[in-house]
């Protein structure tokens, strides 16, 4: 199992506002809304996540971009495939 590095493995009781129509037909479904609003949270806390360090280091991932643009692939002579 993979680590999750915002998991704390505790659970806080919360209260959210959802529509009612949702959650009639998720509850019909058998569908468990604190696992999929938990699973919703934490792919968008990744997603975030990962656009705010690609915001926070934008100028090295163009510097890089533009150094390859140049000189190419390094080793890409050395490549079998």
């Amino acid at each position: 199992m993979k680590h999750d590095p915002i998991a704390s493995g505790n659970r806080k009781a919360v209260n959210l506002s959802l529509d009612t129509g949702v959650v009639e037909a998720a509850r019909g479904l058998g569908l468990n809304l604190s696992k999929i609003s938990e699973d919703a949270l934490r792919t968008a806390t990744r997603e975030a996540h990962g656009r705010k360090w690609a915001d926070e280091h934008r100028e090295r991932i163009d510097a890089f971009a533009a150094w390859l643009d140049e000189h190419g692939m390094p080793f890409e002579d050395l490549r079998v495939f």
